[in-house]
């Protein structure tokens, strides 16, 4: 990432109830990286997420992306999916202009 200064990351992590999993995540990010790097996750598992709304990962995936392009928090406001709103707003600012024309 450092030889490519215009890349980004996200990283998908399932956060198995653990209130510190970011901050620990986080932590192992080096700072110069930091800004470029966007931690999102599960509250538990995904497959307790893909249970409770009956739609599988590929459709899940598609409503959290229609949600960033239509400004909207259906899924991503979800119990298990709400703690990452901080973390998606700053991603959302960094990868909005090119995502989501």
């Amino acid at each position: 990432m450092r030889q490519l200064p215009q890349r980004m990351m996200v990283l998908l992590i399932d956060f198995d109830d653990d209130e510190n999993r970011l901050s620990y995540v986080e932590s192992h990010i080096p700072d110069d990286l930091k800004a470029r790097v966007f931690v999102l996750g599960v509250l538990s598992e995904p497959e307790n997420l893909r249970t409770d709304i009956k739609k599988t990962f590929e459709e899940i995936g598609e409503g959290l992306a229609k949600d960033c392009s239509d400004n909207t928090n259906e899924l991503w406001g979800h119990n298990l999916l709400k703690h990452n709103k901080a973390e998606l707003d700053r991603m959302a600012l960094s990868v909005k202009p090119f995502l989501f024309k």
